[in-house]
Protein backbone atom coordinates (compact mmCIF):
# COMPACT_ATOMS: atom_id res chain seq x y z
CA UNK A 1 0.00 0.00 0.00
CA UNK A 2 1.35 3.43 -0.96
CA UNK A 3 2.08 5.50 2.18
CA UNK A 4 2.70 8.92 0.71
CA UNK A 5 1.17 11.68 2.80
CA UNK A 6 1.03 14.89 0.77
CA UNK A 7 -0.96 16.90 3.31
CA UNK A 8 -1.89 19.84 1.22
CA UNK A 9 -4.51 22.06 -0.33
CA UNK A 10 -5.75 21.74 -3.88
CA UNK A 11 -8.44 22.83 -6.29
CA UNK A 12 -9.96 20.99 -9.25
CA UNK A 13 -12.11 22.90 -11.71
CA UNK A 14 -13.85 22.98 -15.10
CA UNK A 15 -14.20 25.96 -17.44
CA UNK A 16 -17.54 25.63 -19.28
CA UNK A 17 -16.54 28.28 -21.83
CA UNK A 18 -13.40 26.52 -23.10
CA UNK A 19 -13.94 22.96 -21.86
CA UNK A 20 -10.60 23.09 -20.02
CA UNK A 21 -10.16 20.98 -16.89
CA UNK A 22 -7.45 21.53 -14.32
CA UNK A 23 -5.84 21.03 -10.94
CA UNK A 24 -3.68 23.34 -8.81
CA UNK A 25 -1.97 22.16 -5.62
CA UNK A 26 0.55 23.25 -2.96
CA UNK A 27 2.11 21.24 -0.15
CA UNK A 28 4.92 20.93 2.37
CA UNK A 29 5.93 17.85 0.42
CA UNK A 30 8.58 17.25 -2.23
CA UNK A 31 7.32 17.22 -5.84
CA UNK A 32 3.61 17.22 -5.04
CA UNK A 33 2.86 17.51 -8.76
CA UNK A 34 4.01 13.91 -9.20
CA UNK A 35 1.39 12.69 -6.74
CA UNK A 36 -1.80 14.76 -6.51
CA UNK A 37 -3.05 16.02 -9.92
CA UNK A 38 -4.70 13.92 -12.62
CA UNK A 39 -6.83 15.12 -15.52
CA UNK A 40 -8.07 14.03 -18.92
CA UNK A 41 -9.64 16.25 -21.57
CA UNK A 42 -13.39 15.84 -22.02
CA UNK A 43 -13.48 13.54 -18.96
CA UNK A 44 -12.52 15.22 -15.69
CA UNK A 45 -9.90 16.18 -13.12
CA UNK A 46 -8.92 14.50 -9.84
CA UNK A 47 -6.81 15.61 -6.86
CA UNK A 48 -5.83 12.72 -4.56
CA UNK A 49 -4.10 13.54 -1.26
CA UNK A 50 -3.65 12.64 2.43
CA UNK A 51 -1.82 9.30 2.54
CA UNK A 52 -2.48 9.59 -1.16
CA UNK A 53 -3.81 6.54 -2.92
CA UNK A 54 -2.39 7.21 -6.37
CA UNK A 55 -4.86 4.78 -7.90
CA UNK A 56 -7.62 7.32 -7.21
CA UNK A 57 -6.29 9.38 -10.13
CA UNK A 58 -6.35 6.95 -13.07
CA UNK A 59 -9.18 4.88 -11.58
CA UNK A 60 -11.27 7.99 -10.98
CA UNK A 61 -10.80 9.16 -14.56
CA UNK A 62 -11.64 5.69 -15.83
CA UNK A 63 -14.92 5.69 -13.89
CA UNK A 64 -15.79 9.20 -15.07
CA UNK A 65 -15.21 8.09 -18.66
CA UNK A 66 -17.68 5.26 -18.05
CA UNK A 67 -20.35 7.82 -17.23
CA UNK A 68 -20.33 7.86 -13.43
CA UNK A 69 -20.81 11.21 -11.70
CA UNK A 70 -18.06 12.53 -9.41
CA UNK A 71 -20.15 11.61 -6.38
CA UNK A 72 -20.60 8.08 -7.69
CA UNK A 73 -16.89 7.84 -8.47
CA UNK A 74 -16.01 8.74 -4.88
CA UNK A 75 -18.42 6.13 -3.55
CA UNK A 76 -16.76 3.53 -5.78
CA UNK A 77 -13.19 4.58 -4.95
CA UNK A 78 -13.69 4.61 -1.21
CA UNK A 79 -15.61 1.31 -1.30
CA UNK A 80 -12.61 -0.31 -2.99
CA UNK A 81 -10.14 1.17 -0.48
CA UNK A 82 -9.81 -0.40 3.00
CA UNK A 83 -7.99 2.72 4.21
CA UNK A 84 -10.45 5.23 2.79
CA UNK A 85 -10.70 7.00 6.16
CA UNK A 86 -7.16 8.33 5.59
CA UNK A 87 -7.84 9.74 2.12
CA UNK A 88 -8.93 13.03 0.70
CA UNK A 89 -10.01 13.52 -2.89
CA UNK A 90 -11.66 16.18 -5.06
CA UNK A 91 -13.20 15.46 -8.47
CA UNK A 92 -14.83 17.53 -11.22
CA UNK A 93 -16.12 16.20 -14.53
CA UNK A 94 -16.51 17.67 -18.01
CA UNK A 95 -20.11 18.63 -17.23
CA UNK A 96 -19.04 20.77 -14.30
CA UNK A 97 -20.31 18.38 -11.64
CA UNK A 98 -18.05 18.33 -8.58
CA UNK A 99 -17.64 16.24 -5.43
CA UNK A 100 -15.09 15.79 -2.67
CA UNK A 101 -14.35 13.43 0.21
CA UNK A 102 -12.44 13.97 3.45
CA UNK A 103 -11.88 10.82 5.48
CA UNK A 104 -12.23 10.91 9.24
CA UNK A 105 -8.59 9.86 9.64
CA UNK A 106 -7.16 12.95 7.89
CA UNK A 107 -5.06 15.20 10.13
CA UNK A 108 -6.81 18.44 11.14
CA UNK A 109 -7.69 20.91 9.97
CA UNK A 110 -9.16 18.95 7.10
CA UNK A 111 -12.20 19.61 4.94
CA UNK A 112 -13.56 20.63 1.56
CA UNK A 113 -16.05 22.78 -0.35
CA UNK A 114 -17.75 22.06 -3.65
CA UNK A 115 -19.92 23.93 -6.09
CA UNK A 116 -20.69 24.06 -9.81
CA UNK A 117 -17.43 23.52 -11.74
CA UNK A 118 -15.15 23.41 -8.68
CA UNK A 119 -14.01 21.39 -5.65
CA UNK A 120 -11.51 22.64 -3.07
CA UNK A 121 -9.94 20.42 -0.41
CA UNK A 122 -7.14 20.50 2.15
CA UNK A 123 -5.70 18.81 5.22
CA UNK A 124 -3.14 19.71 7.90
CA UNK A 125 -4.22 23.31 7.31
CA UNK A 126 -4.04 26.26 9.65
CA UNK A 127 -7.84 26.33 9.44
CA UNK A 128 -10.95 26.37 7.30
CA UNK A 129 -10.10 29.85 6.00
CA UNK A 130 -7.73 28.35 3.43
CA UNK A 131 -10.43 26.29 1.73
CA UNK A 132 -12.97 29.13 2.01
CA UNK A 133 -10.58 31.66 0.50
CA UNK A 134 -9.73 29.39 -2.43
CA UNK A 135 -13.37 28.62 -3.13
CA UNK A 136 -14.57 32.23 -2.96
CA UNK A 137 -11.59 33.55 -4.90
CA UNK A 138 -12.09 31.07 -7.72
CA UNK A 139 -15.79 31.90 -8.03
CA UNK A 140 -15.03 35.63 -8.09
CA UNK A 141 -12.05 35.46 -10.45
CA UNK A 142 -11.77 36.14 -14.19
CA UNK A 143 -9.38 35.03 -16.90
CA UNK A 144 -8.50 31.62 -18.27
CA UNK A 145 -8.69 28.51 -16.09
CA UNK A 146 -4.94 28.41 -15.36
CA UNK A 147 -4.97 31.99 -14.07
CA UNK A 148 -8.06 31.39 -11.92
CA UNK A 149 -6.59 28.22 -10.41
CA UNK A 150 -3.34 29.97 -9.58
CA UNK A 151 -5.08 32.99 -8.05
CA UNK A 152 -7.18 30.65 -5.90
CA UNK A 153 -4.08 28.75 -4.78
CA UNK A 154 -2.36 31.99 -3.78
CA UNK A 155 -5.45 33.05 -1.84
CA UNK A 156 -5.37 29.77 0.06
CA UNK A 157 -1.75 30.34 1.05
CA UNK A 158 -2.50 33.91 2.08
CA UNK A 159 -5.32 32.64 4.31
CA UNK A 160 -3.01 30.25 6.17
CA UNK A 161 -2.23 27.30 3.94
CA UNK A 162 -0.50 24.12 5.04
CA UNK A 163 0.38 24.63 8.71
CA UNK A 164 3.75 22.92 8.17
CA UNK A 165 4.80 25.48 5.56
CA UNK A 166 5.53 25.45 1.82
CA UNK A 167 7.68 23.30 -0.44
CA UNK A 168 6.15 22.38 -3.79
CA UNK A 169 3.30 23.30 -6.09
CA UNK A 170 1.87 22.25 -9.44
CA UNK A 171 -0.56 23.37 -12.11
CA UNK A 172 -2.13 21.00 -14.64
CA UNK A 173 -4.66 22.07 -17.30
CA UNK A 174 -5.85 19.72 -20.04
CA UNK A 175 -7.43 20.56 -23.39
CA UNK A 176 -7.98 18.22 -26.32
CA UNK A 177 -4.99 18.61 -28.64
CA UNK A 178 -3.69 21.39 -26.41
CA UNK A 179 -0.09 20.25 -25.96
CA UNK A 180 2.96 21.47 -27.85
CA UNK A 181 2.41 20.30 -31.41
CA UNK A 182 -1.15 19.19 -30.57
CA UNK A 183 -0.16 15.60 -29.84
CA UNK A 184 -1.70 15.22 -26.35
CA UNK A 185 -4.16 16.99 -24.05
CA UNK A 186 -1.52 18.33 -21.58
CA UNK A 187 -2.13 21.99 -22.33
CA UNK A 188 -0.29 23.35 -19.26
CA UNK A 189 1.81 21.10 -17.03
CA UNK A 190 4.02 23.10 -14.66
CA UNK A 191 5.71 21.89 -11.46
CA UNK A 192 7.81 23.47 -8.74
CA UNK A 193 9.29 20.53 -6.87
CA UNK A 194 11.28 22.24 -4.10
CA UNK A 195 11.16 25.98 -3.42
CA UNK A 196 10.69 28.27 -0.40
CA UNK A 197 7.84 30.13 -2.19
CA UNK A 198 6.50 27.60 -4.69
CA UNK A 199 3.27 29.36 -5.60
CA UNK A 200 5.12 32.54 -6.58
CA UNK A 201 7.58 30.46 -8.58
CA UNK A 202 4.67 28.68 -10.27
CA UNK A 203 3.23 32.08 -11.25
CA UNK A 204 6.58 33.01 -12.79
CA UNK A 205 6.64 29.77 -14.78
CA UNK A 206 3.10 30.38 -16.03
CA UNK A 207 4.18 33.77 -17.37
CA UNK A 208 7.07 32.08 -19.19
CA UNK A 209 4.72 29.42 -20.54
CA UNK A 210 2.54 32.16 -22.02
CA UNK A 211 5.58 33.65 -23.77
CA UNK A 212 6.73 30.36 -25.27
CA UNK A 213 3.53 28.46 -25.99
CA UNK A 214 0.40 30.60 -25.91
CA UNK A 215 -0.76 31.70 -29.38
CA UNK A 216 -0.38 35.43 -30.07
CA UNK A 217 -3.37 37.64 -29.38
CA UNK A 218 -4.76 39.47 -32.41
CA UNK A 219 -4.07 42.85 -30.80
CA UNK A 220 -0.39 41.92 -30.33
CA UNK A 221 0.32 41.16 -34.00
CA UNK A 222 2.21 43.97 -35.71
CA UNK A 223 2.64 44.64 -39.41
CA UNK A 224 6.30 44.81 -40.43
CA UNK A 225 6.57 48.39 -41.64
CA UNK A 226 9.78 49.62 -43.22
CA UNK A 227 10.93 51.26 -39.98
CA UNK A 228 10.12 48.22 -37.86
CA UNK A 229 11.80 45.87 -40.35
CA UNK A 230 14.89 48.07 -40.32
CA UNK A 231 14.97 47.86 -36.49
CA UNK A 232 14.61 44.07 -36.58
CA UNK A 233 17.38 43.72 -39.14
CA UNK A 234 19.66 45.88 -37.01
CA UNK A 235 18.87 43.88 -33.84
CA UNK A 236 19.40 40.56 -35.61
CA UNK A 237 22.60 41.86 -37.14
CA UNK A 238 23.89 42.85 -33.71
CA UNK A 239 23.21 39.33 -32.45
CA UNK A 240 24.93 37.69 -35.42
CA UNK A 241 21.81 36.26 -37.09
CA UNK A 242 21.59 38.66 -40.04
CA UNK A 243 24.42 39.68 -42.34
CA UNK A 244 22.56 41.55 -45.04
CA UNK A 245 21.83 45.21 -45.62
CA UNK A 246 19.65 47.10 -43.11
CA UNK A 247 17.22 47.98 -45.88
CA UNK A 248 13.79 47.95 -44.25
CA UNK A 249 12.68 45.29 -46.76
CA UNK A 250 11.34 42.08 -45.21
CA UNK A 251 13.05 39.69 -47.60
CA UNK A 252 13.91 36.00 -47.39
CA UNK A 253 17.26 36.65 -45.68
CA UNK A 254 15.51 38.63 -42.93
CA UNK A 255 12.83 35.98 -42.55
CA UNK A 256 15.46 33.24 -42.19
CA UNK A 257 17.42 35.27 -39.65
CA UNK A 258 14.30 35.89 -37.55
CA UNK A 259 13.39 32.22 -37.74
CA UNK A 260 16.91 31.23 -36.65
CA UNK A 261 16.67 33.57 -33.67
CA UNK A 262 13.23 32.23 -32.73
CA UNK A 263 14.48 28.65 -33.00
CA UNK A 264 17.31 29.28 -30.54
CA UNK A 265 14.98 31.05 -28.10
CA UNK A 266 12.10 28.52 -28.50
CA UNK A 267 9.72 31.14 -29.89
CA UNK A 268 8.90 29.40 -33.16
CA UNK A 269 5.24 28.91 -32.13
CA UNK A 270 4.85 32.70 -32.34
CA UNK A 271 6.21 33.24 -35.87
CA UNK A 272 4.38 34.15 -39.06
CA UNK A 273 5.45 33.42 -42.64
CA UNK A 274 4.22 36.77 -43.93
CA UNK A 275 5.34 40.30 -42.98
CA UNK A 276 4.00 40.30 -39.42
CA UNK A 277 5.57 39.89 -36.00
CA UNK A 278 4.18 39.11 -32.58
CA UNK A 279 4.84 41.88 -30.06
CA UNK A 280 6.15 39.29 -27.58
CA UNK A 281 8.82 38.15 -30.07
CA UNK A 282 9.77 41.75 -30.79
CA UNK A 283 10.15 42.61 -27.10
CA UNK A 284 12.10 39.40 -26.53
CA UNK A 285 14.46 40.32 -29.39
CA UNK A 286 14.93 43.83 -28.04
CA UNK A 287 15.65 42.52 -24.54
CA UNK A 288 18.17 39.93 -25.73
CA UNK A 289 19.95 42.57 -27.83
CA UNK A 290 20.01 45.00 -24.90
CA UNK A 291 21.53 42.41 -22.56
CA UNK A 292 23.99 41.29 -25.24
CA UNK A 293 25.10 44.88 -25.81
CA UNK A 294 25.90 45.35 -22.12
Amino acid sequence: MTRLHPSTFSIVAFDPETGDLGVAVQSKFLAVGAVVPYAKANVGAVATQSYANLLYGPRGLELLAQGLSPEEVIVQLTAEDPEARLRQVGIVDAQGRAAAFTGGGCFPWAGHRTGPNVAVQGNILVGADTVDAMYETFLGSKGDLAERLLVALAAGQEAGGDRRGQQSAALLVVREGGSYGGFTDRYIDLRVDDHPRPIEELARLLKLWRVYFQPPREEDILALTEDLTREIQSLLQGLGYYRGEVSGIYDEATRKALRAFAGVENLEERLFEDARIDKTVLEFLRDIHRRHSH
